[in-house]
């Protein structure tokens, strides 16, 4: 029997672990008030009544597992806790699985486990979601519950989440996708709650915009109201009242909508251009506002330095706007004079304060170069030791490996260093205890992350928040966002659960079938949607590093697919040609898939008959078929339609190409010849025939290529420049 040890479990932790018996639970708790404790009490539980049996652990990140792997082994007797890594092979992962009681995992790596059938989920009684309001859309976790529920003997769902959101379709949605038949949500002034909570005291402090910071900002904001009326005009908004830059790319979508159906009007393009100039002045007035003149500068720098040599029109158009002009003249003078937010002094100011009576003070920041040069202010302060915490992306030199972050984490803990500065990485679960003054750099007009951020304090003892806001900017109409879309969430979460919005998730029951259909991937496929749905589907895949195409469905047949903007890529880089002859060589049905919506006409800016040359080309030349799709979903449907019709009353007997067939020496003769300027197979053909050798062709003159059939005066001379120039 495996026990708890180390802690003895809270009144409203045994109340929701009551919840998690019964049924799928969602399980909404602010930061630091014991989710991953109650996840644990489960845990225990489901091991002790299925004997055996293995609890898979997922959250978002590395540090978060390694975490949450030693606070299992820490706080229970369970014998096997380990974390799955991408570093880990994936045999080794396979040994390891069978031999765990519980596998902490990021879902990515689980997700290649389960499609490669490295893992069995029948045997899986229980499966956590940490973090779980990220269960929507394409995320990982939804596909994963899915395959749970169908698989396993007994499952059981725990989605653990500070913040689920505070859209009321948002948080179905998860529930939803995450099979939720309960929920069970609390805040710190609820009864069973309230006696463990530590106050934390939230106070907003106020900074004046100076009034040269205003200036600039006015001809950023003329600018942008310019460009709004001119999105009104040419009818791609019906408003000029656009605030967020979620509502310029609601905008945006919706006009490449109407591109991708075949509508050629010139007002689309130039919108699509102006919105990309909006976005461009809405992040430079978030900038100035909330950052500063640096950071400011240094993208208004970057734009100009852009726009000498790119052809995107947006950024082209924008630096030559004259209030974009004028803003960037006054920014330049404020940066050369030195000129700083105000909230680097007040932030300074703050730190020098409190460094004498607090051990740990946390700093959020949203901008990784803002961070970096705060970093540089704070270390100038007797006292302070300061430290990044950031993600992994390189920028600046200020990135860190998941490992790195670990290591920092626990120096921090250690008391190596006082004062950390972290972007929004260290929102999310981390364990940093015992932090006693939380400063907000902005408000973030997000519940989520609000609550994540403050619940970094507080913990052990008193907590206190401190909120930079600048006055009269988006600082303040963040501040109340995140306020009513919190009050919003727990109000949703608390109906949804009274009003038993949710139902019970149908009952899903494998396939009685034996036999499968079974199909070899490419390995590269393994994170599209193709992949999920044929596991889905109980197809047999086998992932392999193809050498050619992507889906092998038969000794005789070999797929290559293509979203919409990959096949014209690949027009413009000539991968194309390699892939198509390789198919026709090894295979004796190739075929070609062309997925999505999206205008194969309009996605690059390549001339259309190019387009329709290499489609004449691939149909006519080659013979190979060319099939389109609507998404991934309609691929995969494809895949298995061709599959059942190849495999017939034999699935699955069949073996994979190991390589590329040989090319016999009248297949490589035709090879080196198609490989001349405007030269396909079937003119090779030709032109060997003529000539008798490979030797004679290349020697033959202006004139005596002419001779061939379909080899006119152009062509013979593009022969002849690439055989006679120079290397």
């Amino acid at each position: 029997m495996f026990e708890i040890k180390g802690f003895t479990p809270r009144l409203y932790q045994q109340t929701i672990l009551n919840s998690t018996m019964k049924n799928n639970t969602l399980v909404c708790l602010p930061t630091g008030r014991g989710k991953t404790k109650i996840a644990l009490l489960a845990a225990v539980h489901r091991l002790n009544n299925f004997p055996k049996s293995k609890i898979i652990f997922l959250t978002p990140t590395k540090p978060l597992a390694a975490q949450i792997a030693e606070e299992f082994k820490v706080n229970s007797t369970i014998e096997r806790v380990d974390v799955f890594t991408g570093e880990t092979k994936p045999e080794e992962r396979e040994r390891i699985f069978k031999e765990a009681d519980v596998i902490v995992s990021t879902p990515q790596g689980m997700s290649n486990d389960i499609i490669n059938g490295k893992i069995d989920l029948r045997n899986v009684s229980m499966i956590v979601f940490d973090e779980c309001h990220r269960a929507a859309g394409e995320y990982d976790y939804v596909w994963i519950a899915k395959q749970y529920q169908r698989l396993s003997l007994y499952p059981r769902i725990i989605g653990l989440s500070a913040s689920p959101g505070s859209d009321l379709d948002k948080i179905t949605e998860v529930c939803q996708n995450l099979f939720i038949e309960d929920i069970e949500v609390r805040n710190d002034n609820d009864p069973d709650l309230k006696p463990y909570v530590q106050e934390t005291k939230v106070d907003y402090v106020e900074i004046e915009l100076p009034k040269d910071f205003k200036e600039a900002r006015d001809f950023l904001q003329k600018g942008l109201k310019q460009k709004l009326h001119l999105l009104k005009e040419l009818n791609a908004t019906d408003t000029v009242n656009i605030e967020t830059k979620t509502q310029l790319l609601m905008a945006q979508k919706e006009i490449q909508k109407r591109l991708s159906t075949g509508e050629r009007d010139l007002a689309l393009w130039q919108s699509i251009s102006i919105i990309a100039e909006s976005m461009k002045l809405q992040y430079c007035i978030e900038l100035l506002e909330t950052q500063g003149i640096g950071a400011t500068y240094e993208y208004m720098k970057k734009l100009n330095k852009e726009a000498e040599t790119t052809k995107v029109k947006a950024t082209k158009n924008l630096v030559i706007d004259e209030n974009f002009k004028a803003a960037y003249y006054k920014v330049t003078n404020l940066f050369e004079a030195k000129e700083e937010h105000p909230k680097i002094g007040k932030l300074i100011e703050i730190v020098t304060k409190e460094i004498g009576r607090c051990e740990k003070i946390l700093i959020f920041n949203n901008y990784r170069d803002s961070a970096a040069k705060l970093k540089l202010e704070l270390d100038k302060i007797p006292g302070v030791k300061c430290e990044l915490f950031v993600g992994q992306t390189k920028k600046n030199g200020t990135g860190l490996t998941q490992k790195k972050q670990i290591q920092l984490l626990e120096d921090y803990k250690a008391g190596k260093f006082n004062v950390i500065i972290g972007t929004s990485v260290g929102e999310e679960g981390i364990d940093i205890p015992a932090v006693d003054l939380i400063v907000f750099y902005e408000p973030v007009p997000s519940a989520i992350r609000t609550v994540q951020r403050r619940g970094r304090t507080g913990r052990q003892e008193k907590g206190r928040v401190l909120v930079l806001v600048t006055k009269g900017t988006r600082d303040e109409a963040y501040r109340w966002t995140a306020f009513h879309k919190e009050k919003r969430m727990h109000t949703i979460l608390k109906d949804l659960k009274n009003k038993l919005m949710l139902t019970k998730p149908q009952e899903v029951t494998l396939s009685s079938f034996d036999s499968k259909i079974k199909i070899y991937a490419d390995s590269r496929e393994k994170a599209s949607g193709v992949m999920k749905y044929l596991v889905e589907n109980n197809i047999d895949v086998k992932m392999q590093n193809l050498d050619v195409g992507d889906f092998q469905l038969s000794d005789n047949v070999i797929v290559e697919r293509k979203e919409v903007k990959d096949f014209v890529d690949s027009i413009i880089d000539k991968r194309l040609l390699d892939q198509v002859k390789d198919m026709k060589l090894n295979f004796e049905k190739p075929l070609i898939i062309i997925e999505g919506n999206d205008d194969i006409y309009s996605v690059r800016n390549i001339h259309a008959n190019a387009i329709r040359g290499m489609l004449a080309w691939i149909t006519i030349d080659m013979k190979i078929p060319v099939v389109h799709t609507r998404d991934s979903r309609d691929t995969a449907e494809m895949l298995i339609t061709i599959a059942k019709r190849e495999q017939g009353d034999s699935l699955g007997n069949f073996s994979i190409r190991g390589e590329k067939k040989p090319l016999s020496d009248k297949e490589l003769k035709e090879f080196i010849i198609a490989g001349l300027p405007g030269v396909g197979t079937q003119l090779a053909r030709n032109l060997l025939e003529e000539f008798r050798t490979v030797k004679n062709v290349v020697n033959a003159s202006n004139e005596e290529l002419q001779k061939v059939e379909k080899i006119g005066k152009k062509k013979a001379e593009d022969i002849r420049k690439i055989l006679d120039e120079k290397y």
